[in-house]
């Protein structure tokens, strides 16, 4: 642990000495005190969670049993379909796209080359994050997959271990994370651009389609894929605005009374 956390404080320091570096110096600013425990603290999470993971059980043939489709939430039902391997292999094509994408695009672009290891290592903490509210959600919940509910699934899928970790989309979370980080940050970039649109529209897209693909494959239910893309696209849009200085003084609030009395508001406008 302690090694990964001297690499990772090394890397943050080849981001154009992000470590101590004045106001204004960049567009982003990283703080060792804070970003190298979260992602040290994040990653270490995700291995533990990881190890719980796949130590579960299988799903036994006396619960496939008496699992009724009735028992699930009016939109939840819509999602119940057979597993499809074609569709779930097909699945894996944008999260194999996307994960390595965002240091294609910062070794491409002019203007944020120059902050290469930078958004790479924001970038690493953005999936971590995501990482730790999967694997959390996934190591705690073991909810079954829509494709357990559908007999004309394989038996070897129904009831192998991976079948308990519907909740929530990965994928798609993860897919979000690395789009919606790509567009964030080459709008900050390319502010006087119209086509930061462009980017968010296809960060939609891509993440719209990575959720259809893994409900068309009976792997997630429409609650969780949805859950997915707000994680997703939450985290990452806010991880890099959350270290903009600048624009985070423009966007962020804070009043000394609370909602109903004395207190403290903080607010986060998003734009």
């Amino acid at each position: 642990m302690r090694r990964l956390a001297i690499f990772l404080s090394l890397a943050a320091g080849l981001a154009g000495g992000a470590f101590g570096q004045k106001p204004g110096d960049s567009l982003f600013r990283i703080k060792s005190s804070m970003d190298i425990p979260l992602v040290v603290g994040g990653a270490a999470l995700d291995l533990y969670n990881f190890s719980k993971i796949s130590a579960k059980n299988e799903t036994s043939l006396a619960k496939l049993n008496s699992l009724k489709i009735s028992d699930l939430n009016w939109l939840d039902r819509w999602g119940v379909r057979p597993y499809s391997h074609s569709v779930d292999q097909l699945s894996y094509v944008p999260f194999y796209v996307a994960m390595p994408l965002p240091l294609i695009v910062f070794g491409v672009d002019k203007r944020m080359r120059k902050d290469f290891w930078k958004l790479t290592y924001l970038y690493g903490e953005s999936v971590i994050l995501t990482g730790v509210l999967y694997t959390s959600a996934v190591h705690w919940a073991s909810r079954l997959r829509p494709l357990t509910y559908e007999a004309a699934s394989p038996l070897k899928e129904r009831q192998s271990s991976n079948s308990r970790n519907s909740f929530f989309a990965g994928h798609v979370a993860l897919v979000g994370t690395s789009v919606f980080f790509i567009a964030t940050t080459w709008a900050a970039y390319h502010p006087e651009s119209d086509l930061k649109w462009v980017f968010y529209t296809g960060a939609g897209a891509i993440t719209a389609l990575t959720g259809y693909w893994r409900s068309r494959a009976g792997e997630h239910f429409p609650t969780d894929i949805a859950l997915g893309a707000v994680i997703g696209v939450a985290s990452g849009m806010l991880t890099p605005r959350l270290h903009m200085p600048k624009k985070l003084a423009r966007h962020v609030s804070v009043a000394p009374v609370g909602p109903t009395g004395p207190g403290l508001t903080l607010v986060y406008k998003v734009g």
